[in-house]
C-alpha cells in the first residue's frame, strides 16, 4: 500500500480553478490522517480558516464537533486515532456572492480511494455533508432523513449534520439529535478509542 499523503500535500491539480475564484487562492491541501486511525471523519472540504491554519476544524464548528464526539483537542487531532478526510483536501474558494464553492470532483476522483485504502483499521465513520453521503452511502439523501436513520447504519457509521453555526436552527428543530444520537455517538467513539 503506497503512502500517498505527501503526494496529496503537493497536489496542485486545481491551481487554475482556485485562481479563478473570488478568493484567487493557491491550493493548500490539508492532509490529516495516518494508517491505523480508528475513526474517520468524512466531510466536504476545508473552509477558509482551515486553509489559513492548515489544521482541520479550527473554528467554532470544530468546537461543536469535538463536543458531539466527547473528545478533547489532543485526541481529536491525533492522526493515528482520528482521520479527517474530506471529499476535497483544499478550500474550494468562494463564489461572487461569498458562498463556499462545492468540492471539485477531481480531488475525490484522484485521491479518495487511495486514502481509504490507507485507512484499513477504521471502525467508525462519521459522514458530514451531501458529497460525503453520496460517496459513503452510495447516494445523497436529505440531511434530516439520513441522520434520523442512524440506527439503520449499524455501529460503524453515523451521518451527522454539519456542526456549523448555520445549522443551529436545524438542531433546535430536531431535539432528538442531541437526546438520542449524541449519547450513542459519544459512547461508540469511546468504545472505538478504548
Amino acid at each position: 500500500m503506497k503512502d500517498i499523503r505527501n503526494d496529496i500535500a503537493a497536489c496542485t491539480l486545481c491551481a487554475e480553478r482556485f485562481a479563478a475564484t473570488e478568493t484567487a487562492h493557491a491550493p493548500r491541501p490539508v492532509v490529516w490522517f495516518a494508517p491505523g486511525a480508528r475513526i474517520l471523519i468524512a466531510g466536504q472540504a476545508p473552509g477558509m480558516r482551515v486553509h489559513q491554519s492548515g489544521r482541520p476544524f479550527t473554528d467554532p464548528s470544530g468546537d461543536r464537533l469535538r463536543d458531539w464526539l466527547g473528545l478533547d483537542e489532543d485526541t481529536f487531532y491525533d492522526r493515528r486515532r482520528v482521520a479527517i478526510v474530506p471529499m476535497a483536501f483544499c478550500f474550494p474558494g468562494y463564489d461572487a456572492k461569498g458562498s463556499d464553492l462545492p468540492p471539485p470532483p477531481i480531488c475525490a476522483e484522484t485521491w479518495r480511494d487511495a486514502a481509504m485504502r490507507m485507512l484499513e483499521k477504521v471502525d467508525l465513520t462519521l459522514v458530514i455533508g451531501g458529497y460525503a453521503m453520496r460517496y459513503h452511502l452510495g447516494r445523497k439523501r436529505p440531511v434530516t432523513e439520513a441522520v434520523q436513520a442512524w440506527r439503520s447504519h449499524g455501529e460503524e457509521l453515523f451521518v451527522l449534520p454539519h456542526p456549523s453555526w448555520r445549522n443551529t436552527g436545524w438542531l433546535k428543530k430536531n431535539p432528538w439529535f442531541e437526546r438520542e444520537v449524541l449519547p450513542r455517538l459519544r459512547a461508540r467513539v469511546a468504545e472505538v478509542l478504548a
